[in-house]
């Protein structure tokens, strides 16, 4: 018993290592991480080298759950509130109409690739209909793509509440062929409770848990064990009255992670790793899973059903569900068509008709990984460039190399904040002459590795490392200060040389450059201006083409615009 047991260790160990090294081969081929993970399990399952057998589908169904919410709650707690005044409405209407659209359309063409029942090709549309928020999550923090905040927003959001919609079509069709339903409206009441119950105790819980933990005084690896156990109890509790779970925990780590104060710190580091390792483990888990020889035999209709999904069904529920309701431009929607990404969350509830012994269940669960590889290989992989040659990507600003709480303040603490300066415009300026935030104040400057106890007379040079002492509401101005050279000429080539105030008058502009404004826009500013012309919430990166003028949002503060860079075609 020992021996095995040492056995399963060191296979568990050598598997999950190999997947970590792994993620450096992934970073410089350009492909999808989890695409790894899963090659990796098939190696070591029954048809690859090491031959493991892994067949016991409750187990496997019971971990993705676990390694789901997991995913789900650390995607919450990195979601900013702020993020859902520009995505919240699009996002919901993909989550629900957009995955329900989506499932039917994949229904009818598995149903006549497959030669199954019009509720056997449902089955297949809805087990692959929901995006998925692993990859999501994974795919754009991975790649180092700063997405404008509308087509981001929209992703994540979308991504991390679309799973209830998906798994109550596959529960209620896969009820229907086993005949477990008891009818049409015991359906609704599922969907609504799925819905309901799930967004009130992840928002109510989540709100409870983040008073809480902002006001306990614990021991700095307790908080994150705290927040993974009551977020767990929240995921089933919401689950045993017929809520959803995963919609539940994301809105508790979402309501948990925008409550700042001390706990954070110590909480995000640690999720950030169970995240990865419940990744890891949960593709690894469905590489071994899955027979490579049996899945085969599914090969061509698969790939035929998961070509007609990223290419026709996915740009299609998009556009009908976004175009007529919110103003996206035709790149964004291709965009976000393109992000279509599945993963985990088909593969697991392609395991639901196994478990409950609907006819053919292999069908199911084969076809759903075969149009997860294809997801990630083709979609995962052309991410960046898609991203850039769609031209919904901001350049990145400058932040902090580190920043930590000092933990003076419960709330609004003070934080320790560390730039390296690689401007050089501040070559040679005296610590007076920076037009630090009122409050900010220089704590520790290193040079050459060295400490030198900063004064007002100290000055600059080329790699030196500053800690400052301030407040987040500090960091955007901060941010400015240090901006490197390198940074500097991507945002020049993005915005444009020149940058105005976005409450200048058009008229103005329209003297200096002998440009013509139409009738009602003489009294503009220009961040009206641009809103009109744009529609909706405007983000950074939102453009305008005007007479030869290329607008480009460079900054917004709430709903509104407060910097425009000008660029001359």
């Amino acid at each position: 018993m020992v021996e095995n047991l040492n056995y399963y260790f060191l296979l568990a160990g050598t598997l999950i290592a190999l997947s970590v090294l792994a993620s450096r081969v992934s970073a410089r081929l350009g492909m999808p991480l989890l695409l790894l993970f899963l090659g990796l399990g098939m190696l070591a399952g029954e048809d690859g080298v090491l031959g493991i057998q892994f067949d016991d589908a409750s187990s496997a169904y019971m971990i993705g759950n676990l390694a789901l919410a997991l995913i789900l709650l650390d995607g919450g707690l990195r979601t900013r509130l702020s993020t859902f005044r520009a995505g919240l409405k699009p996002a919901l209407v993909l989550a629900t109409v957009g995955v329900f659209m989506t499932s039917g359309l994949v229904g009818l063409l598995a149903m006549w690739l497959f030669d199954l029942t019009l509720i056997e090709g449902l089955l297949v549309g809805a087990i692959v209909g929901s995006t998925d928020a692993a990859a999501v999550f994974s795919l754009l923090g991975g790649q180092g793509v700063h997405l404008n905040e509308r087509v981001g927003a929209t992703l994540e959001i979308e991504s991390g509440t679309n799973d209830p919609m998906a798994i109550f079509l596959t529960i209620t069709l896969a009820e229907i062929l086993t005949g477990q339903l008891s009818g049409v409206a015991s359906g609704i009441m599922s969907f609504l409770l799925q819905f309901g119950v799930g967004a009130a105790m992840g928002i109510a819980g989540g709100w409870l848990i983040a008073r809480l933990m902002r006001y306990l005084d614990l021991a700095p690896g307790l908080y994150s064990l705290l927040a993974l156990a009551l977020g767990l109890s929240l995921f089933a509790t919401t689950n045993e009255m017929g809520g959803s779970g995963f919609l539940a925990i994301y809105l508790c780590g979402l309501m948990i992670g925008n409550h700042p104060g001390r706990h954070l710190e110590h909480i995000l580091p640690v999720h950030d790793g169970l995240a990865h390792l419940s990744q890891i483990v949960l593709f690894l888990m469905l590489g071994l899973l899955v027979s490579p020889s049996t899945m085969l035999q599914f090969a061509l209709p698969a790939a035929i059903l998961s070509v007609a999904l990223i290419l026709v069904v996915r740009p299609l529920a998009v556009i009908l569900c976004l175009k007529p309701f919110f103003r996206f431009r035709w790149r964004e929607l291709w965009f976000i068509s393109w992000v279509g990404l599945r993963g985990a969350v088909p593969i697991v509830l392609a395991i639901f008709p196994v478990i409950t012994g609907v006819e053919n269940a292999g069908l199911y669960f084969n076809v759903a990984f075969f149009v997860v590889i294809i997801s990630l290989l083709v979609q995962g992989s052309s991410l960046a460039p898609m991203a850039r040659e769609l031209r919904v990507v901001v350049p990145p600003g400058a932040q902090p190399s580190r920043r930590n709480l000092l933990g003076i303040m419960p709330v609004n603490d003070y934080e320790m904040l560390v730039y390296r300066v690689d401007n050089t415009a501040l070559e040679g300026v005296a610590l007076r002459m920076l037009r630090f935030p009122s409050g900010a104040k220089v704590g520790a400057l290193f040079r050459n590795k060295v400490l030198i106890h900063p004064k007002g007379s100290t000055c600059l040079h080329q790699q030196d490392v500053l800690c400052v002492v301030g407040r987040s509401c500090d960091v955007p101005s901060l941010n400015r200060m240090f901006n490197g050279e390198s940074l500097q000429h991507e945002q020049r080539a993005f915005f444009g040389t020149f940058t105005l105030e976005g409450d200048a008058n058009m008229q103005d502009i329209a003297d200096v450059y002998g440009l013509t404004l139409s009738q009602g826009e003489h009294h503009l500013t220009i961040a009206e201006f641009i809103t009109r012309r744009v529609g909706g919430v405007p983000v950074v990166g939102d453009d305008v083409d005007w007479h030869g003028i290329h607008w480009v949002v460079n900054e917004v503060e709430g709903n509104r615009i407060t910097k425009v860079g000008l660029r001359l075609h």
